[in-house]
């Protein structure tokens, strides 16, 4: 009797799972990052406490957003992350993405700005190299294609300004909102992202082309070529 209650009991983190959904449910705000990653674990890890594993990859990374936005080879850096983890925070990330991008596709983006800005952060601001993209916009500045046209290194993406044009020709774009990252975090344009935007405007002018702005995502911050008079 005394094996057999010991095999039928359940594990101690048993409880501990059921009382963080019911406070998830009760109130989500209320949970901190590693709780949140730790809920996410459950299902890539289900016969084991998860709270150690969530501690330890917020201590490495800094945060849950950082977490979720990690390059895979260092996300199996640390021991226990095997296939279904990663399977598991990159849907997440994705999830949360797509959440992101359904609240500025196929809307006027100009009046939807915080929501574009919350977007482009989602999508860019923690890569670890240089990514281009180029949202692609009609006549009423609905969004109808967001595409990511280079990654590059650490500092540098290569980008040709005729591909660019190219391709909102293509779309049947009448609006182009250019956007890169800055892994350094900081979204100051550099005299390169200049040199390299006033081509491209100079180029999707004459084709009936608008450049509303140049987005330079950082790590909570962002500059606009728009305000800061550079276009």
């Amino acid at each position: 009797m005394g094996e057999r209650a010991a095999t039928d009991a359940k594990p101690h983190y048993a409880g501990h799972r059921e009382r963080l959904r019911a406070r998830f449910l009760k109130a989500p705000d209320s949970l901190a990052d590693y709780e949140v990653l730790e809920m996410l674990l459950f299902n890539a890890i289900p016969q084991r406490d998860t709270k150690p594993l969530a501690k330890e990859l917020i201590e490495k990374f800094g945060g849950l957003s950082e977490v979720l936005n990690a390059e895979e080879a260092r996300l199996r850096e640390v021991k226990g992350i095997k296939d279904r983890v990663v399977a598991e925070l990159r849907l997440a990330r994705e999830a949360g993405l797509r959440l992101s991008q359904a609240k500025v596709l196929k809307k006027d983006v100009i009046g939807s700005w915080s929501a574009l800005l919350d977007y482009c952060a989602t999508a860019m601001a923690h890569n670890p190299t240089e990514q281009f993209r180029i949202l692609f916009l009609d006549r009423k500045n609905h969004l109808i294609a967001d595409e990511v046209q280079q990654k590059g290194t650490v500092d540098h993406t290569p980008v040709y300004p005729r591909e660019v044009v190219k391709r909102a020709l293509e779309l049947n774009a009448s609006a182009l909102i250019l956007v890169h990252n800055h892994p350094s975090g900081d979204p100051t344009p550099s005299g390169a992202d200049i040199e390299m935007t006033k081509r491209i405007v100079e180029t999707a002018k004459p084709l009936g082309i608008e450049v509303h702005d140049h987005l330079v995502v950082g790590k909570g911050r962002h500059a606009s070529f728009r305000s800061l008079g550079l276009i």
